[in-house]
């Protein structure tokens, strides 16, 4: 993704519905180069266009959540990536954050096999010519994209792995939390057969909280994050003997 089209998801994520015009002149290209940059980002499902606008999708749809704080996103999974060596099979649920650290593993390690419940994923990376993703089966909730239910837990029976990397729509005293009961069930019968459960998840999501809860902190082997969360927040996670990995300017742990 170009520097153009980062700046488009930026704008997007503030107003929600933008005519092509309005982004041609924020980004001081013509409307062709917009619409170009449109099409591209439409065919990821990061947006929709529709004639003369580009609107987000719907606030559970997976693309739109991946289109807020973008680049943020991206970074978070980028340093996530230098945890996973080549050769490694990893899961990796339907979380945001979870999608741009598929991109980036088949884009800068070699030899990756991905388990995943997210439809999203494998379709996000699925023309990386070197991706090797194993979907499991279930009921899939069709908004966000993501396999739940029964048939999960017998899937993934098949497989074990070192890590298991996870989003977030929380946190409480407990631990992390989750908006969506089935999807939280899913993601702790593919914690069943994994070593490490590793969140990924933005600075705001320990201000926030969920309905359900996803794993107690005691089962967290590692979150990384941003680096707009707080020295005491930090603190409160290594208390829970979690490794915590935040960005500098340089993207290195805090």
């Amino acid at each position: 993704m170009n520097t153009r089209q980062t700046k488009i998801l930026d704008i997007m994520s503030n107003k929600k519905r933008v005519t092509v015009t309005e982004l041609a002149e924020a980004l001081g290209v013509s409307e062709v180069t917009t619409r170009k940059d449109l099409s591209q980002l439409e065919a990821k499902g990061l947006l929709k266009r529709e004639h003369g606008y580009a609107s987000l999708m719907g606030s559970d749809d997976v693309g739109n959540r991946l289109s807020i704080n973008y680049d943020i996103k991206r970074r978070i999974a980028q340093k996530a990536m230098e945890s996973v060596s080549d050769g490694e099979t990893v899961m990796i649920e339907s979380g945001s954050c979870c999608a741009l650290l598929a991109e980036a593993l088949l884009t800068h390690r070699r030899d990756i096999t991905i388990v995943t419940n997210s439809v999203f994923i494998a379709s996000y990376v699925r023309q990386q010519p070197n991706a090797r993703i194993i979907l499991l089966g279930g009921e899939m909730q069709n908004e966000a994209q993501v396999m739940v239910g029964p048939l999960v837990r017998k899937c993934v029976a098949s497989f074990y792995v070192n890590k298991l990397f996870v989003g977030t729509d929380g946190f409480n005293e407990f631990g992390s939390m989750s908006r969506d009961l089935m999807r939280a069930e899913a993601v702790r019968d593919m914690a069943v057969n994994a070593k490490q459960a590793i969140i990924l998840t933005e600075s705001a999501k320990f201000y926030q909280t969920g309905v359900v809860p996803l794993f107690p902190y005691h089962d967290i082997d590692a979150i990384y994050t941003d680096n707009s969360v707080t020295d005491d927040i930090v603190a409160n996670i290594r208390q829970h003997g979690i490794k915590i990995y935040t960005l500098s300017a340089e993207t290195t742990a805090k």
